[in-house]
């Protein structure tokens, strides 16, 4: 598992399930803050973008996760000069 260092306005996915906040694994949001000096961050999940349509951008649901729930999406290569660090859970 490489590290996820995320920053705002990062697009990120969950990677557990929230079913109390009817969030599911996969689903995808945007870092609009941070939180506990890094320990989590609030993550928004709007209807921006569904599909290939643009939505009216409401909001159905903010809240803070833990690093550990949420990875960050990469939608370009990695610079060929970085190096992914591994951690042992």
């Amino acid at each position: 598992m490489t590290i996820n260092t995320p920053k705002l306005l990062d697009v990120v996915a969950l990677t557990i399930d929230l079913p109390e906040c009817n969030l599911w694994r996969g689903q995808v949001g945007t870092v609009v803050e941070v939180l506990a000096d890094g320990a989590a961050f609030e993550v928004e999940f709007s209807d921006a973008w569904v599909g290939q349509s643009l939505r009216n951008g409401r909001t159905y649901e903010s809240l803070g996760l833990r690093t550990e729930q949420f990875m960050v999406l990469h939608f370009e290569p990695a610079s060929p000069d970085s190096k992914p660090e591994m951690v042992i859970a």
